[in-house]
């Protein structure tokens, strides 16, 4: 795994992957899984950013397969629309890349469904999601949930799961990224236990410097203008990206592991297995949280092979 990098990519001829997220890490992976022959659907709910990451990506490789489908994960009809044409239009799907999100809004925002915003967008969008495509994953298919090293301060609030009685900004986001990489394990133990056949797969970018905090608390904001004002913090986010597109392709990566950049802290550097935070390897916790995700998605995966 030393210094992997796009160039190690094998062939991805074939092979179809879905990744949610228009810009940034989304992007990068897109554009990469392209380049390496994939056919790429980015799903994303702005179609005019979706239109120019489709033609900034053909630019760049005149032969790629790629399109966009509208997708917004803050709302669950959307989700399930945007199933029934994914199984209408391409059929089996190889790769599902769960990387889109919103970080840190200053203010509490609820999704469509009643959701706070960060655990309905970052979380339960891609719980429901994952869900509905999970007929269509073939044999040899990974699904990869994006996480955060936000998730070693997270924890499970299921006395307030939607941040209704108090919200602070971070810990909201902490929690959802938590949730993400609680997910991603149990749902390969789900997969082991069910014979379902999928790679289940948590990565996370490091630091990486995408618009996600521009976009979240604003540029005028703290974080905003760390990202504006101190450039040299994060990574370039085709950097960020290398530990999703590892867990996504790499012949020897792990089902159930976790990835991240190999540097100090892993805010920075090439793909490595990632310390899991001592919260996440809770499997009472993780049970609850899928059961309690079913009943607020109203989404249910099934119970047997």
């Amino acid at each position: 795994m030393a210094r992997w990098t796009n160039a190690d990519m094998s062939p991805q001829h074939d092979r179809t992957a879905i990744v949610t997220g228009t810009g940034g890490l989304g992007f990068e992976d897109a554009l990469a899984l392209a380049r390496a022959g994939a056919r790429v659907v980015v799903a994303g709910r702005n179609a005019a950013k979706g239109a120019e990451a489709v033609s900034r990506i053909q630019a760049a490789v005149p032969l790629a397969y790629v399109n966009f489908e509208a997708l917004d994960l803050a709302d669950l009809a959307s989700i399930a629309a945007f199933a029934a044409r994914i199984a209408e239009r391409h059929g089996m799907i190889d790769m599902l890349i769960n990387n889109a999100g919103v970080m840190v809004p200053p203010r509490r925002k609820v999704t469509a469904d009643g959701f706070e915003l960060q655990l309905g967008t970052n979380y339960l969008g891609h719980f429901a999601l994952t869900a509905h495509l999970l007929p269509l994953l073939s044999e040899s298919a990974r699904v990869v949930s994006l996480s955060s090293v936000a998730a070693r301060a997270g924890s499970i609030d299921f006395d307030d799961l939607n941040s209704t009685r108090a919200y602070a900004a971070m810990k909201a986001y902490s929690q959802s990224k938590l949730a993400c990489l609680m997910f991603a394990l149990e749902l390969q133990r789900r997969s082991d236990a069910q014979g379902w056949g999928i790679l289940s797969i948590a990565s996370h970018p490091g630091i990486a410097r995408t618009d996600l905090l521009h976009n979240g608390p604003g540029r005028r904001s703290a974080h905003g203008l760390a990202r504006t004002l101190l450039p040299f913090l994060f990574q370039p986010a085709d950097r960020g990206a290398l530990p999703t597109l590892y867990a996504a392709t790499a012949r020897d990566a792990v089902g159930g592991a976790y990835y991240g950049p190999d540097g100090i802290a892993e805010v920075r550097g090439y793909p490595t297995l990632a310390k899991v935070p001592a919260q996440a390897l809770d499997q009472d916790v993780a049970v609850r949280l899928w059961q309690a995700s079913e009943e607020l998605t109203g989404v249910c995966f099934p119970e047997g092979a």
